[in-house]
């Protein structure tokens, strides 16, 4: 594994001394390999966790008088809170330490998790109303220390290869949100309320101590630099533009598309789930591809970033499609948009953390946890604004 002095991750593959992705050993070190399961274990169990709620909660919240604004309030909340969060555990990641973080952070989830499975329990009207805000906003700010850890760890672990491990990771994500509907769905059809969420959290928890033994500990000294340096610089300022935007994009999809596809085409609610498993599936398998290709080619990340945005802008006028266009909404179309939708987002979202990475180092950011912290924390904050 490369040394700290060595991480140069945003260089071009052989330009530079010892520490070139040309002398990188290509086999995985234990740490190394240790990372990647702690990673792979934090994305698949927040992301469940985090689309669980989806199929059932919203009727489940009806019966206890919550309205249909505190409901999208309280699933709004969630991206406030972990975009305050981010900005925190991004600051002062070296004073807290990368491995606690993370491990408070899974733990914090598994059990608020647990939580909401009791909140059936809970008198109905304003109790009701005000726990489920306060599970939420604590899930939000555990997963934001998760995420965040995770990110910076990756990032100290693989210095060379960041954007290939970050579009590896994606498969855990994308199978996370995939799995969390259909199975949370399934045990509260057979077993009640209570059970999804019990299930799930306990499955976190059990991902704790393994997590304990295995993650490595990064030791860094406190930066001197902060976010406000950091986003002020211009071409960060464009990169953040781009991540809000393909945020934006996504979250405007998850509460139109399923209604949309329900009243165009007649489809049972069961078939929805499978429209939208064409834009996780093809995100999930392209974004490895695309982070390999930005750190073999680092040149050819603004292209991704500019063909991935205009192709993104592209979907989005086909999938109603707009009126001046002409053409019949068909659900045949509006699968293969999706598709090329996922593939899409991972050209554009996958270059931006390298990037930006590669624009603190070029200004005088100090090679260290301290800037991959606050790179993380950018990166997860941002794309809880879109």
């Amino acid at each position: 594994m490369d040394a700290p002095g060595d991480a140069e991750g945003p260089r071009p593959p052989g330009d530079g001394p010892a520490g070139s992705t040309r002398e990188t050993p290509r086999r995985l070190s234990r740490e190394q390999l240790y990372v990647l399961i702690s990673a792979a274990s934090v994305n698949l169990g927040s992301m469940m966790c985090y689309s669980i709620l989806g199929p059932f909660f919203p009727r489940e919240a009806e019966k206890k008088g919550a309205s249909n604004t505190i409901i999208g309030m309280i699933f709004g909340c969630y991206a406030l809170f972990e975009l305050l969060a981010s900005f925190v555990f991004g600051n002062y990641i070296v004073h807290i330490g990368a491995k606690f973080m993370f491990i408070a952070g899974m733990f914090v989830s598994g059990g608020v998790t647990i939580l909401f499975g009791i909140l059936d329990q809970v008198p109905e009207g304003p109790i009701f109303i005000a726990m489920c805000f306060l599970v939420r906003v604590m899930d939000a700010i555990s997963f934001a220390a998760a995420i965040t850890a995770s990110f910076s760890i990756l990032a100290k672990a693989f210095p060379n290869n960041v954007a290939t491990v970050l579009g590896s990771l994606e498969i855990f994500s994308g199978l996370g949100l995939i799995l969390g509907p259909p199975v949370g769905g399934f045990l509260y059809q057979s077993f009640g309320y209570e059970v999804p969420f019990i299930f799930l959290g306990c499955i976190v928890l059990l991902m704790v101590p393994l997590n304990m033994y295995i993650l490595p500990s990064y030791e860094s000294d406190p930066g001197q630099h902060s976010f406000w340096k950091l986003i002020s610089l211009p071409k960060v300022g464009f990169l953040v533009f781009i991540i809000n935007s393909l945020s934006s994009c996504f979250g405007f999809l998850d509460p139109t598309l399923s209604l949309f596809v329900l009243e165009k085409f007649n489809l049972p609610a069961g078939y929805v789930g499978l429209v939208f498993l064409g834009l996780a599936l093809s995100y999930a398998i392209s974004s490895p591809l695309f982070g390999l290709l930005s750190d073999k080619k680092p040149h050819v990340r603004k292209w991704l970033l500019v063909f991935g945005n205009l192709i993104t802008a592209g979907c989005y006028m086909l999938l109603g499609p707009i009126p001046i266009l002409h053409i019949q909404s068909q659900l045949l179309l509006l699968v293969l948009i999706l598709v090329v939708h996922g593939i899409s987002a991972g050209m554009s979202i996958i270059p931006t953390f390298p990037e930006i990475l590669s624009c603190a180092y070029e200004n005088g950011f100090e090679e260290g946890l301290s800037t991959l912290g606050l790179v993380s924390g950018l990166f997860s904050a941002m794309w809880s604004v879109g």
